[in-house]
C-alpha cells in the first residue's frame, strides 16, 4: 500500500481529506480498514490526518468543529458540522480555487465521481459560468464592486442588506460608497454607513443585496485612502489595550489600527481587531498583568472570566 509518511507533504494531506471526509460522511461510518484500501492510504497516515481534521472548524469553535471520531472497534464515524449547512458566500476568485483545488483531488484514488464533492464541483462550475466547453472566465472585478465604485464615482447612495460575520444576522442600511478595494483576497467599500452615523469598511461578498438610490448629501473624508489593516471590515469588533514593555510583541505579531509612543514605563497603548472572545481571552492570559483592556466595557471582564475558569479546572478556586 502506497502513501509513506516521508512523502506525504502539507498539501497531499488536505487534497486527500478533500475527497475522503465527502464520502464519509454520505455514509456516515465506515472502518478504518476500508476507507484506508479505498483511498490507497495506510491506516496509521489515514487516523493521523483524520485526528487533524477532527480539529479543524471554525472560531469560537463550539458546535464549528468537524463532527468526527474513530470507535474502539475501528470504524469512522462523521457527521455533517453546522458550518456545512449553511450556504458557503465565496468571492468569484475563492469560487475559482474551491474549484481547481477539488478537480485536482478528484484525480487522487478512491474519488468517487457521483459522489457529494463532485455534486458540488458541478454546481459550483455552473455558477461560476463555465460554459459547454469548459471554458471557464473568472472576472477581476464582481459586479458588486463595479457597482459600487459608480456609485462611489457619481456621488449615490446605495441601500443594501449586509450579513454580519459575528452575529450571522442581516440588516438593512444605507451606505454613501468612497472608495472600494482588495485585500487578502476580498473586496471592500469605505463609505458613510446610516445605521452607525460612521465612515466605516464593509466585506463586498456580505452584501446580499444593493440597489443603487439618489444622491447621498456626503462626501468622503479628507484624506480618505485604503485601511492599512487585513481586518478593515467594521464588522470585527475592536478592543484598546495597554501593553506592558514585555507585552509589546503583540503589536509585531497581529494587525492593529493604531498604537502609540512608550510612556516612561515603557507601556503603549494598542487598538486591535477582535475575531472572538476566546481568541481575546487566550491573549490576555498570555500577556499576565503586561495588559490592560481599556475598552470597550463589554470586553474589561473577559480575561478575569478567563483567568477564573482556568483556576476552578485546577480546583484553585
Amino acid at each position: 500500500m502506497s502513501g509513506g509518511r516521508a512523502a506525504r507533504s502539507a498539501e497531499n494531506r488536505l487534497r486527500r481529506l478533500l475527497v475522503v471526509l465527502p464520502w464519509l460522511m454520505e455514509r456516515g461510518a465506515a472502518s478504518v480498514a476500508e476507507t484506508a484500501q479505498r483511498f490507497d492510504i495506510s491506516e496509521s497516515d489515514l487516523v493521523r490526518d483524520l485526528e487533524l481534521a477532527s480539529m479543524c472548524g471554525l472560531p469560537p469553535y463550539v458546535d464549528e468543529l468537524i463532527d468526527l471520531f474513530i470507535d474502539d472497534d475501528g470504524t469512522i464515524v462523521v457527521g455533517v458540522p453546522r458550518l456545512f449547512l449553511r450556504p458557503l458566500r465565496l468571492t468569484e476568485e475563492e469560487a475559482f480555487e474551491l474549484l481547481a483545488a477539488g478537480r485536482a483531488a478528484m484525480q487522487l484514488p478512491g474519488a468517487d465521481p457521483d459522489g457529494a464533492l463532485n455534486r458540488g464541483l458541478r454546481k459550483l462550475a455552473v455558477g461560476l459560468g463555465e460554459d459547454d466547453t469548459g471554458v471557464l472566465v473568472v472576472s477581476p472585478n464582481p459586479s458588486e464592486v463595479t457597482r459600487l465604485a459608480e456609485a462611489a464615482r457619481e456621488g449615490l447612495e446605495v441601500a443594501v442588506v449586509y450579513r454580519s460575520r459575528t452575529r450571522d444576522e442581516a440588516t438593512e442600511r444605507v451606505l454613501s460608497p468612497f472608495l472600494t478595494f482588495q485585500d487578502h483576497g476580498n473586496w471592500y467599500v469605505t463609505a458613510h454607513d446610516s445605521l452607525s452615523d460612521e465612515v466605516r469598511a464593509f466585506r463586498v461578498d456580505r452584501i446580499e443585496s444593493m440597489e443603487v438610490g439618489g444622491a447621498s448629501g456626503h462626501v468622503p473624508p479628507e484624506g480618505i485612502d485604503v485601511p492599512n489593516t487585513w481586518f478593515a471590515d467594521a464588522d470585527i469588533a475592536r478592543v484598546d489595550l495597554r501593553l506592558g514593555p514585555a507585552g509589546r510583541w503583540v503589536v509585531e505579531r497581529y494587525p492593529v489600527d493604531e498604537v502609540s509612543e512608550p510612556d516612561g514605563d515603557g507601556w503603549i497603548s494598542a487598538r486591535l481587531a477582535v475575531t472572538g472572545e476566546a481568541w481575546l481571552a487566550r491573549l490576555l492570559l498570555r500577556l499576565g498583568d503586561q495588559v490592560e483592556v481599556v475598552g470597550p466595557e463589554s470586553m474589561r471582564s473577559v480575561g478575569r472570566e478567563a483567568a477564573r475558569r482556568l483556576l476552578a479546572v485546577y480546583g484553585e478556586t
